[in-house]
C-alpha cells in the first residue's frame, strides 16, 4: 500500500487519540456493534436479493453523502463534521464496523452529525430500498382499515413540533401515509398506538419513503415488531426484570414491596423507543446506539434512568413511584441554571446532559450473552410452565371425562332408584289390593257360610217336615177304619 497516511487513516488515528479514557465503554458498545452486524448480514444472505437491493441503497446514499458535503464545504466549510471519518464509514460501513468497530462505537457515542443522521441510520440498518420505496408509492393507493384511528393520533404526536403543528401540513401528511402504508402491509400488527412517536422521529431524519422502509427494517429486522405482538412484549419486560433485579437489586426489592411493576412505566419507553415524553436530542441519540447496536440499546438507557434516580425513587410510594418514572424520570439530566453559561439564551427550551446520559447507558455494561441467558431462562420457564399447563389440561380433560362418567352413573342410578320407587309403589299398590280381595274373600266367606248355614236349616226344616207329614200318612184315618168295620 506505500508509506503515505490516507485521509481515513488520519481520521482514525484522531479517534484512536480522543478516545483513550472511553475504550472500555467503547469495547462493551463494540460487543454489540459487532454482533448487530453478524445479524444484518445473516438476514441478509437469507434473500435472495437482498445483497444487490443493498448495494443499490448504499450507492445512493454515497451519492446523497456527496452532494451534503458539497453544500456544506461551500455554505461553512464543513460544518465541523469529520467528512473523512464518515466518509470511510459511508463507502462500506459493514468492513469499516467490522475492523475498527471500537472507532465507530466511540463516534455514535458521541453522536452522529444531525446531517447525516437519516443516511446513518439507513446506512447502518440496511434499509435503502428502491423496490421498497416503489412499494411504499403503490400501497398509498389502496385503502386502509385503520385510517379513522390514524387520523385521530396524528394530533397528538409532537403537536408542539413545527413539523407536525399544522394538520394539513407535510408533516402530519407523511405521518399519515407511512403509517396507513404501513398498517397494510403488516396486517397482523396493523396500527397501533405508540407507532406513530416512531414513524414521527424517523421523518424528521428523512423523506417518507425512506422512513417507511426503514420502518420495516425495524420491525422485522430489530424485532421491534414484536413489541406490538400479544406474546413478545412478556419477554422484553421479563429480560428488564431480571436487569433490574441483578444490577440494583435494593431497588428491585422496593419496587417488590411497593407492587410496581415495570409493564407500569417502561412498556411505554419500550413501544416508542423512549420518543413519547423525552426530548427529541435524546431521542436521537438512543435511536443511533439502537440502530447501531440492536434494540436491545433500551435496557442500558433504562437502567441508566432508574440508576440515577434510585436514591429518589427509594423514597417514594407506590402512586408517586409511578407518576414519577412516568412523567419526571429524565429531569435528572436537566442542565441547572447554574450549569447554563452566562450570556447563553435558551429560552424557555431546557437543556439536558444528553453525553453523560449515553455514557451511564453505555457503562451499564450489559453483554449479549447476559440477555441471551435471561432469554434462555424465561424460555427455559415457559417450558416449565407450559409443560404444567398441558399436564393440568390432561388432569382437566380426565376428570371431565371422569365427571362425566360420574354423571352418568348418578343418572343411571337416580333411574333405578326411580324403577325402583315405581316396583315399591307398584308392590304396595299389589298388597293394598291383596289385602282388600283377601277382605272381599273373607266376606264372601262369611256369606258362603251364613247360606250354608242357612240351606242347611232349611233342608234340615223340609226333612222335618217331610217326616211329619210321612208319618200322617201312614196313620190310618177315623174315617177309613169305621168304613172297614
Amino acid at each position: 500500500m506505500g508509506e503515505t497516511s490516507s485521509p481515513s487513516q488520519e481520521a482514525f488515528a484522531q479517534h484512536k487519540k480522543t478516545a483513550s479514557t472511553a475504550s472500555a465503554s467503547s469495547s462493551h458498545r463494540a460487543s454489540f456493534l459487532l454482533h448487530r452486524l453478524e445479524v444484518q448480514k445473516g438476514l441478509e444472505g437469507q434473500e435472495s436479493q437482498g445483497q444487490r437491493q443493498s448495494l443499490d441503497g448504499r450507492t445512493k446514499l454515497q451519492e446523497e453523502f456527496d452532494r451534503i458535503q458539497s453544500e456544506k464545504a461551500e455554505e461553512d466549510g464543513g460544518g465541523g463534521i469529520d467528512w473523512a471519518f464518515w466518509g470511510s464509514v459511508m463507502s462500506d460501513y459493514q468492513t469499516f464496523a467490522s475492523d475498527n468497530a471500537d472507532q465507530l462505537a466511540r463516534a455514535i457515542e458521541r453522536g452522529i452529525p444531525d446531517n447525516l443522521r437519516g443516511m446513518m441510520w439507513q446506512l447502518m440498518s440496511a434499509s435503502k430500498d428502491p423496490e421498497m420505496e416503489s412499494a411504499y408509492l403503490n400501497l398509498l393507493k389502496e385503502p386502509s382499515p385503520h385510517e379513522k384511528a390514524i387520523s385521530r393520533d396524528l394530533g397528538r404526536t409532537f403537536p408542539h413540533h413545527a413539523f407536525f403543528t399544522d394538520g394539513q401540513g407535510i408533516g402530519q401528511e407523511n405521518l399519515f401515509n407511512v403509517l396507513k402504508a404501513y398498517s397494510i402491509y403488516d396486517p397482523q400488527v396493523g396500527y397501533c398506538q405508540g407507532l406513530p412517536f416512531v414513524v414521527a422521529v424517523l421523518l424528521l431524519n428523512m423523506p417518507d419513503e425512506e422512513a417507511f422502509c426503514l420502518l420495516v427494517r425495524l420491525m422485522y429486522s430489530y424485532d421491534l415488531r414484536g413489541h406490538f405482538l400479544p406474546d413478545m412484549p412478556k419477554l422484553q419486560l421479563r429480560l428488564f426484570d431480571r436487569l433490574i433485579e441483578e444490577m440494583l437489586p435494593v431497588l428491585h426489592v422496593h419496587f417488590l414491596r411497593q407492587g410496581v411493576k415495570s409493564s407500569m412505566f417502561c412498556s411505554q419507553w419500550f413501544l416508542t423507543l423512549f420518543s413519547y415524553r423525552f426530548p427529541l436530542e435524546i431521542v436521537f441519540r438512543i435511536f443511533d446506539n439502537c440502530l447501531a447496536s440492536g434494540i436491545e440499546a433500551i435496557f442500558g438507557f433504562s437502567l441508566s434512568l432508574l440508576h440515577k434516580n434510585e436514591e429518589k425513587l427509594l423514597s417514594l410510594k407506590f402512586d408517586e413511584i409511578v407518576a414519577f418514572l412516568n412523567t419526571n424520570i429524565v429531569d435528572t439530566y436537566k442542565v441547572s441554571t447554574v450549569e447554563t453559561p452566562e450570556g447563553t439564551d435558551n429560552g424557555s427550551k431546557p437543556q439536558y446532559r444528553v453525553d453523560e446520559f449515553v455514557q451511564d447507558a453505555i457503562n451499564q455494561r450489559i453483554t449479549p450473552f447476559m440477555l441471551d441467558s435471561y432469554t434462555h431462562e424465561y424460555n427455559e420457564m415457559l417450558r416449565v410452565r407450559d409443560a404444567h399447563l398441558a399436564e393440568v389440561d390432561g388432569l382437566r380433560n380426565t376428570n371431565r371425562k371422569l365427571s362425566s362418567q360420574v354423571n352418568s352413573l348418578e343418572a343411571s342410578l337416580a333411574q333405578l332408584n326411580q324403577e325402583h320407587v315405581d316396583v315399591l309403589n307398584e308392590l304396595v299398590r299389589s298388597r293394598l289390593q291383596n289385602e282388600e280381595l283377601e277382605g272381599e274373600l273373607v266376606r264372601y266367606k262369611l256369606l258362603y257360610a251364613e247360606a250354608v248355614h242357612q240351606t242347611e236349616d232349611a233342608m234340615s226344616s223340609h226333612r222335618i217336615s217331610s217326616n211329619i207329614g210321612n208319618r200322617g200318612s201312614k196313620r190310618p184315618s177315623l174315617t177309613s177304619l169305621l168304613s172297614r168295620s
